[in-house]
């Protein structure tokens, strides 16, 4: 049964009136509770990720000065990202967590897992921070994946409304990474354009799918399905992460590009299909966006629902 990481912790990255706060977690705990989640599933223990596993992915001047400008009190470290004093304390949890689901499926205690972590991270930088992201949790559990696991290939799914620029600027010339980003486009941060591919060794390992806003449901999630399958066919991983962003929901106030709720089921049997094919259906997703708290609490339980229901399915096919 999917193992499933939530923790009080991810509430202490305190924002205030910040669209990305505390309150995305409290709709979504409250949701699974009541949907009796929270008493079904196996959960998994959040851990601080090392010096190591942080630093293999980000500057370790940048860490520092995280760490001391959360320790002096916090502020706005950039123009979209407010800290608080545990703010720090809170991102090394939730990278290290997202290192945590990546060791419990890949020594095979567990098929898929979710994260329910913030802040989250698909904007963060090697040396910044950037749009309401502090550690490129994703891009720490995929480096876990390679560098602790001997993982070949990893492939990265962002379906959160905006482009994950840090995840592609962390991969954008490794071999080994294959990152797949829909999102809307034009927008925020202005990169994700489909002639971005890679560069160097990474050259093909980078697939982007810009959707202009106004793309019917069924658009959407016919391109998503056939450029997956595409590029997973051609980098064939070994494991399956997921940015699970819920911003591209109708409902949201900072993106959206007109999805229902049942959409990101949608999304999660294509995901899960890839999976399946290439890695056994290993697979770990991590919460990245989604600030209508009703309709992101709605739509993380149906991932979660269709997550379960993926990996019984997955274990009947193969007993």
């Amino acid at each position: 049964m999917t193992l499933l990481f939530h923790d009080p912790i991810f509430q202490e990255h305190k924002t205030g009136s910040h669209p990305e706060s505390a309150k995305r977690l409290v709709a979504i705990d409250r949701r699974l509770s009541e949907a009796g989640m929270l008493e079904k599933l196996p959960c998994g223990k959040v851990r601080e990720a090392s010096r190591e596993q942080i630093t293999a992915i980000h500057d370790d001047d940048y860490r520092r000065h995280l760490r001391e400008t959360a320790a002096a009190g916090g502020g706005h470290i950039e123009t979209d990202t407010v800290i608080s004093p545990r703010s720090y304390d809170v991102a090394i949890t939730a990278a290290g967590t997202a290192c945590a689901a990546v060791d419990q499926v890949l020594s095979g205690n567990h098929q898929t897992a979710l994260c329910l972590i913030r802040p989250p991270g698909h904007h963060a930088l090697p040396q910044d921070a950037m749009g309401f992201c502090l550690f490129n949790n994703v891009a720490v559990a995929a480096r876990q994946a390679i560098n602790q696991h001997k993982l070949d290939r990893v492939m990265i799914v962002d379906w959160d409304v905006h482009h994950g620029n840090g995840t592609q600027h962390m991969f954008y010339e490794d071999e080994q990474v294959t990152f797949f980003s829909s999102h809307r486009w034009p927008f925020y941060p202005g990169s994700g354009r489909k002639e971005e591919t890679g560069r160097g060794k990474g050259l093909g390992t980078t697939f982007n799918l810009p959707l202009e806003f106004g793309t019917s449901r069924k658009e959407f999630l016919s391109a998503f399905e056939q450029r997956l399958h595409q590029a997973a066919e051609k980098s064939r991983p070994e494991l399956v992460l997921i940015s699970a962003g819920f911003d591209a929901h109708r409902l949201d106030p900072v993106g959206s590009l007109g999805l229902e709720t049942e959409d990101f089921k949608d999304l999660t049997h294509i995901v899960q299909d890839v999976a399946s094919t290439h890695c056994e259906g290993r697979l770990v997703s991590l919460l990245e966006g989604g600030y209508h708290t009703d309709a992101l609490a709605d739509s993380v339980l149906l991932h979660l629902e269709t997550l379960i229901e993926g990996e019984k399915n997955e274990g009947e096919k193969t007993s």
